[in-house]
């Protein structure tokens, strides 16, 4: 009998909170409002389990993002603060499905791997690949599978930037599904976080979560 591939889980705290865009990483595809489409993984096989986790590090939006027309991406800082409570959720897939995630969010081309083992000896694991996401972070375990998500390795306090709102709607649809969250306990969740204070994004959550 065929051994059982290993299973990891792959925590999320931006626009894959909501399954129909984290299928697009799955099983291709363009996400609505992206100016992208997902090739998808070798193992098209969707997870049958998905669970919340609270990612004790802070979330921001950074950088230009081509995909969605210029607006911030979600980032979390890699330092932990127990103060700070981002709202993740997370998928249990294969060991080669998230390797496979993490290859087209990065853009690879090519034969590419991840040391997971390592990941979780340190803590994380820098790729040093120039990615926005170069960063591989162990988050711990549940049911005896590993808990991994990635961020940038740096915090990008000089490239704060304003979501797009399609972007920023996507995460609002992603929390709605996954906590059932009021309108009023989201905009509360977002109005603090940097590259949505202070930008002209903020006079607009009210409308962007009730739309």
């Amino acid at each position: 009998m065929a051994k059982e591939e290993q299973k990891v889980w792959y925590a999320c705290y931006g626009s894959n909170l909501l399954e129909e865009r984290f299928r697009c990483y799955i099983s291709g595809g363009q996400p609505k409002g992206a100016h992208r489409i997902y090739p998808g993984c070798t193992n098209r096989t969707f997870p049958s389990k998905n669970k919340r986790i609270i990612i004790n590090r802070e979330m921001y939006f950074a950088k230009r993002s081509k995909t969605w027309s210029g607006g911030g991406a979600v980032f979390i800082k890699s330092k932990i603060d127990e103060n700070i409570e981002t709202l993740g959720r997370m998928y249990l897939i294969t060991r080669q499905q998230f390797i496979d995630l993490v290859k087209q969010e990065i853009k690879f081309e090519g034969n590419f791997d991840i040391d997971l083992k390592k990941v979780i000896e340190q803590g994380f694991l820098d790729m040093k690949n120039n990615s926005w996401y170069g960063q591989i972070i162990y988050l711990g375990e549940e049911e005896y599978h590993p808990i991994f998500t990635f961020t940038n390795e740096e915090y990008l306090e000089n490239e704060i930037n304003a979501p797009n709102e399609h972007y920023l709607r996507i995460i609002i649809e992603g929390l709605k599904e996954t906590y059932l969250m009021t309108d009023a306990a989201i905009e509360n969740y977002f109005k603090t976080k940097e590259g949505i204070k202070g930008f002209p994004i903020e006079a607009e959550l009210s409308q962007l979560i009730r739309d």
